[in-house]
């Protein structure tokens, strides 16, 4: 249907029609359309009848195209204007096929598989009626007490960016294609603005920030997955400069449609339109529907605030129509372009076929190596690992042996019993391993750990699977100290107590305090929640098969009381590590040290890889010139292995102060023993510009240190 057309459509619909299509509701609203029986519960308190239901416009949460294809039939049947629902979902880290939580995926630094990943989550998802995803999640974090650390890819903007950038091409393809590509689904980038930066970690917490702060390191990833092509945004529940996100028109006209040229879809979150009556800057429903409006925001997810008010704003002079004109006419255009208008079931009607690739072996093969790949190797004293698959007694115990919870939050469609247990895995691939788990990873019992001891001290190596459940990380689970669950400290200590080599494989949804657990440990691997394929992916590691690359996409504190802690920190008037610092009145903490237990981007490997031949193409750079910078990389162990090639860049002089250090490119090598492979970047004048006082965005001349890697390596000078 042509934007012609969506224009005749809009002009022959009533005003209640149009308010209709701004309401999303969840599949349970349609019960009383599609099944028998009375309209009760959430549909009564919230006052949908059937004939509003009759006329919303899109759907929160539907699993299966079963259900879908019969709101679909239904809904047509009494729609005036034959106008399609859409189908939206949170699809976060995979559909069916469960792969690695999103920060798992950032430590992988390979956009290439997040790429992958989203593709095949599109695939499943669209198989199962879906048009929409609401992800990726781009909030840039730095607090791991906030439980949704989890669905963000960490703690840089570039880092950030990138990522955002390949979800949003995986799941979408190309935007122009999704009409016809039924295997695609449309993008929503989530949340903005600055969710990430909830104070105290506290889920749905204030938000304060600078202005400078916000556009130079908040919005990079947001403007990436835009430029991308993503066709839907999703408002933050924080406020933003005091201002809730989802009635903040400054925000969303200004910001978001205005300097970032954003024209699709804008959906609140979850009941964000009435909440803003609770920050305060709204008396009623009527006023909460008025400031979301003006911002412009189209779609109101899971609360009633337009559907009761915005008529009558409208009748009354308070709201113009053109305003609800916009906001339907972008949701027409949504559903066109996902190409609803030509087919209302996007191929799924007589075409049974597509199930067959939900949790197909090709899909779980992918899964499987994005796990691995994700996988961080934080400590391997004595080169414990990997361990040899034949002819070691190993002894698996601990919390995570034998549990499927494994999949992380935001796998609400995923199964636990499609996954993988470590025990499983590591009984696939080595010939002597005796397992005990425990039935509860929060309350690990006396009689569990003497059972876990006893089994250990017959192992000639111990590998301890701990961690957190999937329920203690993700929306509304923040935590005040961020370590593990306390009931498995004795554990650890006991199997620490019999002197046997200890390989730890943690499981969690953010960065924890490894304090009482990495004295313990003589190899630990970083695991993440790894989804569907998590007991094949360790005992990769574990034995070798592959070797460890993952780096940490978020940087690990030395406590709890040291958060925030993040590598791009800005330098002080008193640094502890400036040359002429003195001994006490400096920038310190007298109990800790500063650095975080584990950097950004810190991973160990199973090989060594050394650097050298690093070139400038010049020692200076002027807005016209393109400045290479190479460094030849060799693998210089015995196994073959990736590495990861970020390039640093430290401005040394500017208008405000700057980062210590910027990450500004990455590149993903994968080398065989003995070879070497050369690695080349550009960088031009745009890649060091940064917000000025006046949020005027250019560089300035003077020196720049550039890094490869962790080590200083040379610098230039931009002319």
């Amino acid at each position: 249907m042509k934007k012609v057309e969506l224009g005749e459509l809009l002009g022959q619909m009533t005003v209640s029609e149009k308010v209709g299509q701004l309401l999303q509701l969840a599949p349970m609203f349609y019960k009383g359309t599609i099944t028998e029986g009375e309209i009760t519960g959430p549909m009564a308190e919230m006052g949908i009848t059937p004939d509003i239901s009759e006329n919303a416009g899109s759907v929160l949460g539907s699993a299966t195209a079963s259900e879908m294809i019969a709101i679909q039939e239904a809904y047509l049947k009494t729609s005036r204007l034959g106008i399609p629902l859409i189908f939206m979902a949170d699809v976060v880290h995979g559909y069916k096929t469960i792969f690695p939580i999103p920060l798992a995926i950032g430590a992988t630094w390979d956009v290439a598989l997040a790429e992958k990943m989203a593709a095949v989550s599109a695939k499943e998802a669209t198989a199962a009626g879906l048009q929409v995803t609401f992800s990726p999640m781009v909030d840039l974090v730095r607090d791991p007490r906030w439980g949704r650390v989890m669905e963000s890819t960490g703690e840089d903007p570039h880092l950030n960016s990138e990522m955002a950038a390949s979800f949003v091409r995986g799941y979408q393809g190309n935007p122009d294609e999704l009409a016809e590509n039924h295997e695609k689904i449309a993008a929503c980038v989530k949340h903005f603005a600055a969710y990430g930066a909830a104070e105290a970690g506290r889920e749905y917490n204030t938000v304060d920030m600078s202005m400078r702060e916000l556009y130079q390191n908040y919005l990079p990833a947001y403007t990436a997955a835009l430029e991308a092509g993503s066709k839907l945004v999703m408002t933050a529940f924080n406020v933003v400069d005091g201002v809730p996100a989802t009635g903040n028109e400054w925000l969303m006209r200004d910001v978001l449609r205005d300097e970032l040229g954003f024209d699709g879809v804008l959906i609140s979150d979850w009941g964000a339109v009435k909440e803003i009556i609770n920050h305060g800057t709204a008396a009623n429903s009527a006023e909460a529907a008025e400031q979301a409006l003006r911002a412009g925001v189209d779609i109101e997810m899971m609360t009633t605030c337009y559907l009761e008010n915005v008529a009558r704003l409208i009748a009354d002079g308070v709201l113009p129509e053109s305003l609800l004109d916009e906001a339907v006419m972008r949701i027409l255009e949504l559903k066109r372009d996902v190409g609803l208008f030509e087919d209302p079931y996007r191929g799924l009607k007589g075409d049974a076929d597509r199930q067959r690739d939900i949790l197909s072996a090709e899909h779980r093969a992918v899964a499987r190596e994005i796990a691995a790949d994700a996988m961080v190797l934080l400590k391997n004293d004595g080169d414990l690992l990997p361990v040899a698959t034949t002819g070691t007694k190993i002894g698996l115990v601990g919390p995570l042996a034998e549990t499927q919870d494994v999949l992380g939050a935001w796998s609400w469609l995923g199964d636990r019993k499609d996954a993988v247990s470590v025990a499983d895995g590591m009984k696939a691939q080595f010939d002597q391993v005796e397992v005990v788990g425990a039935a509860d990873t929060e309350n690990v019992t006396e009689t569990e750990i003497a059972e876990m001891v006893r089994v250990a001290q017959d192992a000639d190596v111990i590998v301890l699977a701990l961690g957190e459940s999937a329920n203690r990380s993700g929306e509304a689970n923040s935590i005040a100290t961020i370590r593990l669950p306390e009931s498995q400290y004795p554990m650890i200590d006991a199997i620490r107590a019999l002197g046997k080599p200890v390989v730890t494989v943690l499981f969690n949804g953010r960065p924890l305090d490894l304090h009482g657990l990495i004295e313990a440990s003589d190899a630990l691997v970083e695991a993440w929640f790894p989804g569907t394929e998590a007991g094949n992916a360790v005992a990769d590691i574990v034995s070798g098969r592959v070797n460890p690359n993952g780096k940490l996409p978020m940087s690990f504190p030395y406590t709890t009381g040291q958060i925030p802690v993040y590598y791009n920190h800005l330098s002080t008037g008193r640094p502890a590590d400036a040359a002429d610092a003195q001994e006490h009145y400096v920038s310190q903490y007298i109990d800790i040290p500063n650095q975080p237990l584990f950097d950004f981007g810190f991973g160990l490997s199973y090989t060594t890889f050394a650097y050298s031949d690093f070139e400038l193409s010049s020692d200076t750079l002027t807005k016209t010139d393109t400045l290479t910078i190479s460094v030849t990389v060799k693998n210089t162990g015995k196994t073959a292995g990736k590495e990861t090639v970020a390039l640093y860049v430290q401005d040394i002089v500017g208008k405000v102060s700057r980062p210590r250090k910027e990450l500004k490119r990455f590149a993903k090598i994968n080398l065989a023993s003995g070879e070497a492979q050369a690695v080349t970047f550009s960088l031009t004048e745009e890649d060091l510009r940064y917000y000025k006082p006046n949020l005027d965005f250019t560089s300035d001349p003077g020196d720049f240190n550039v890094f490869i890697g962790t080590h200083l390596q040379a610098a230039f000078c931009l002319a």
